[in-house]
């Protein structure tokens, strides 16, 4: 299993695929200081396997090494997944 994660800056959009196949979407909308983060999709047919959370986890990770943005979790699934990682709450905009 071959899997890719990509930060696509021009559709402001971070995404999984996986053997080729795109499984995973984190849409954002950066705004000045902060990304918000409005949007998560993982395709039906990937779901419960844990991408959406590897895929947020990739884009925390690439906000906080590429950037000095705050994040605001506006989609649910963002929140849930600061709600089950306390120790990257430093990324949040407060």
């Amino acid at each position: 299993m071959t899997t890719q994660f990509v930060h696509e800056t021009d559709s402001n959009r971070y995404v999984m695929n996986v053997d080729g196949a795109l499984v995973a979407v984190a849409d954002y909308r950066s705004n000045g200081v902060s990304i918000s983060f409005n949007h998560t999709y993982t395709q039906p047919a990937h779901r419960g396997k844990g991408y959406a959370a590897e895929l947020v986890k990739f884009a925390m990770d690439d906000v906080e090494s590429n950037s000095s943005k705050r994040v605001l979790p506006m989609c649910s699934y963002v929140a849930d997944w600061f709600e089950a990682n306390p120790a990257r709450a430093e990324l949040l905009s407060r």
